[in-house]
């Protein structure tokens, strides 16, 4: 039997009652709520689930203590998990990713391995458990890069240098890469083992390439970081909204990797697209099963939303048309 937990953060950003609540918390702002709406996608991430990973040991579908209606909560392996099942009572309410995701380890029952899967993130192919993890550790793949700002007051590179600023302040890149020379340069990598020959001069860690796709972490990660930057950590996560004073997801992913707790894997497992601008990769890569991981990013900028949405679900449907134990209808 698995040892590996799936974990699903989601919101319905189309939920008047939801949108009402962020409202109270913003005052007079306007907000963009395209940016959290929902495409009626989900069904066919558990479906993607059961026909790909029917190994995986517990699903923990986490959200602000909304239930889809068609979804079948007696479902063995689901784990139905509120913010406030897990997250100590003053970082809510929270309406950003980021708290959310740094205390994930304190969800009860989770297991020691798990994979964290945003809800534009999806299955593409048949997985297997050492896809995500080898001899008890994550997979992943380790490409340096540097962070380079390109938009103005774009919060995700101040959220991206600060995770940088407390990896920097923890470890030495030399003394890092010594370590584990053979996971720094790694034929698994491709052309990608170049760039870090490139940047391995650089005397402190200037970025890491970051793939939006479901990342494998240990429990142990989360709860070694928290000992250590407990007072940043405990700082961010009572910001309501994603703030440039943020840390995210990634400070636990560059931290197993700095540390040399995981397994080299290729780079080409999965693939990332935008929704109204990559259609027909998209279908492409669901069709053709050429990736076994892809993220359909959501596009705020779309004009014809209706059409979006209809496009994608009736692509998903086509290649997922059997009903999941997950659901009632």
């Amino acid at each position: 039997m698995s040892n590996i937990d799936f974990i699903l953060t989601w919101v319905d950003g189309n939920d008047p009652l939801w949108q009402k609540e962020y409202q109270k918390y913003v005052g007079e702002k306007k907000i963009n709520f395209a940016h959290y709406r929902e495409y009626g996608t989900l069904r066919y991430w558990f479906r993607a689930v059961e026909k790909y990973a029917p190994w995986v040991r517990k699903i923990h579908f986490v959200t602000c203590g909304q239930i889809p209606a068609w979804m079948n909560t007696e479902n063995q392996k689901l784990h139905l998990v509120s913010h406030s099942d897990y997250m100590p009572e003053q970082y809510l309410p929270t309406f950003s990713a980021n708290p959310i995701e740094l205390n994930l380890h304190r969800i009860k029952g989770l297991s020691e391995q798990f994979v964290y899967f945003n809800d534009d993130t999806f299955l593409a192919a048949p997985v297997s458990e050492d896809d995500f993890f080898l001899n008890g550790l994550p997979r992943d793949s380790l490409t340096l890069s540097a962070l380079i700002p390109s938009v103005k007051d774009e919060v995700i590179t101040y959220i991206l240098f600060n995770d940088l600023l407390l990896i920097n302040a923890n470890f030495n890149k030399k003394s890092c890469m010594k370590n584990n020379l053979s996971k720094w340069f790694n034929m698994k990598y491709g052309r990608n083992i170049f760039k870090n020959l490139y940047y391995a001069p650089i005397g402190k860690f200037s970025g890491f390439v970051n793939p939006h796709l479901p990342n494998a972490f240990l429990k142990t990660t989360f709860e070694e970081v928290w000992a250590v930057e407990k007072e940043y950590l405990d700082k961010v996560s009572q910001h309501q909204f994603r703030t440039k004073e943020d840390v995210n997801q990634y400070l636990m992913r560059y931290w197993q990797l700095v540390t040399g707790k995981f397994i080299p894997r290729s780079n080409d497992i999965g693939v990332c697209y935008t929704i109204g601008v990559d259609d027909s990769a998209i279908e492409y890569t669901v069709k053709s099963k050429n990736r076994k991981l892809l993220c359909i990013n959501d596009n705020p900028m779309l004009e014809d939303i209706e059409f979006s949405e209809k496009w994608l679900v009736n692509l998903l449907e086509k290649c997922f048309p059997e009903k999941s134990t997950f659901e009632k209808w």
